[in-house]
C-alpha cells in the first residue's frame, strides 16, 4: 500500500480509471445492516468514492487514509452540498483512537482490508463498533476479459510473471496474494463477531456470467482505458521505478511494461490488431474477482 502514498502516484489517474462499485454493492451491505445509521467509518477510503456513496445513508461518514494525497483528491471530490456530511482525515485502520467505544454503526473498507495488520485491526474494531453493528469488507482482484482467453492470458502472464518485462515481482506482498485468494485468510474472531456472510465471484472467458459464484464487479471498457487502468497497479509503479529511464510510448519513449503487454495481446488478438492504430477504441466485457467480507459485532 505505500506505493499508493507516494507523491509521484497519480491519484487523479487512479480516480479516472479504476471501476466503480456497482449500486447492488451498496444494496447488499445497507440489506445486512441493521439499526441505527448514525456513523460510518471507511478505512482506506482512497480517493472517497465508497464514503461519497454511503453518505446519502448515514447522518455522518469518515474516511480514513493514511495516504495523504489520497485524502486531497478524496476532499477535492466531495465539495458538493450532498456530501456535506462527509468528512475525510489521515489516519490507518490499526488506529482509531480518535473514535469513541462503541460509536461505529458500520466500519467498512473498499480494496483495502488486504493491506491491514489484523493483530491490530481485530482489536481495534471489536472496540469501536457497536453491539450488532456491521462489518463490510470488499475487495476485487484480476480483471478478465469474458469473450478473449488468449488476451486474458497475456494480462495475468504479464501481470504476474517473474521476468524483468513482467510485473510479478514488483506486487506489495502479502497483500495481493491476500486478495487473489478472495480474503479467504481474513477471518473475523468468533469470540467479537457473528453473522458472517461471504459473497464471492471468479470469472471465466467463455462469456458474460460464466464464472462460478455472484457477479459484482463488471464494466465494458475500451482498450484504451484498460491501458490507463493497468497503469494504476501499484506493481506497475514499482517496475517502473525499477526501470529508471523507460518512458510510455504515449510520453515519447520506446515502450514500458504495459505497451510491450498490448504488443502481445495485438498479436494474439486478430480482430483486435485488424484495427490498426484505432485498437484504443475497441470496448471489451470485462468481470472482476471479486468479495464481499460481512460480520455482525455480537
Amino acid at each position: 500500500m505505500a506505493t499508493f502514498a507516494k507523491a509521484t502516484f497519480s491519484t487523479a489517474g487512479y480516480a479516472a480509471f479504476r471501476p466503480s462499485y456497482p449500486p447492488k454493492l451498496f444494496q447488499t451491505v445497507l440489506a445486512y445492516h441493521s439499526g441505527p445509521k448514525s456513523l460510518a467509518l471507511d478505512l482506506g477510503c482512497g480517493h472517497g468514492l465508497v464514503s461519497r456513496a454511503l453518505a446519502p445513508q448515514f447522518s455522518a461518514v469518515i474516511g480514513t487514509d493514511p495516504s495523504t494525497p489520497m485524502v486531497k483528491q478524496a476532499s477535492a471530490s466531495s465539495t458538493a452540498p450532498e456530501f456535506k456530511n462527509v468528512v475525510f482525515r489521515v489516519g490507518s485502520a490499526e488506529d482509531l483512537g480518535e473514535f469513541e467505544d462503541g460509536s461505529l454503526d458500520v466500519v467498512v473498507a473498499g480494496q483495502a482490508a488486504h493491506w491491514f495488520n489484523y493483530n491490530k485491526v481485530w482489536l481495534e474494531i471489536a472496540k469501536k463498533v457497536r453491539k450488532g453493528g456491521t462489518l463490510a469488507f470488499w475487495g476485487y482482484k484480476d480483471n478478465y476479459f469474458v469473450e478473449y482467453p488468449r488476451a486474458t492470458a497475456v494480462l495475468d502472464d504479464y501481470c504476474y510473471g517473474e521476468g524483468d518485462d513482467k510485473m510479478g515481482k514488483y506486487w506489495e506482498q502479502p497483500g495481493r496474494n491476500i486478495l487473489r485468494d478472495l480474503y479467504g485468510d481474513i477471518q473475523p474472531p468468533e469470540n467479537e463477531w457473528t453473522d458472517v456472510k461471504r459473497i464471492e465471484y471468479q470469472p471465466n472467458t467463455e462469456g458474460k456470467e460464466s464464472g462460478e459464484g455472484e457477479v459484482l464487479m463488471e464494466s465494458k471498457m475500451k482498450l484504451g482505458e484498460m491501458e490507463g487502468y493497468v497503469r494504476t497497479f501499484s506493481a506497475y509503479h514499482t517496475w517502473m521505478a525499477d526501470h529508471e529511464g523507460v518512458e510510455a510510448k504515449k510520453d515519447g519513449g520506446e515502450g514500458d511494461v504495459v505497451d510491450g503487454m498490448f504488443e502481445k495481446m495485438l498479436e494474439v488478438e486478430p480482430d483486435w490488431r485488424a484495427k490498426g492504430e484505432q485498437w484504443r477504441d475497441i470496448e471489451v466485457e470485462n468481470e472482476w474477482g471479486s468479495v464481499i467480507l460481512l460480520a455482525r459485532k455480537k
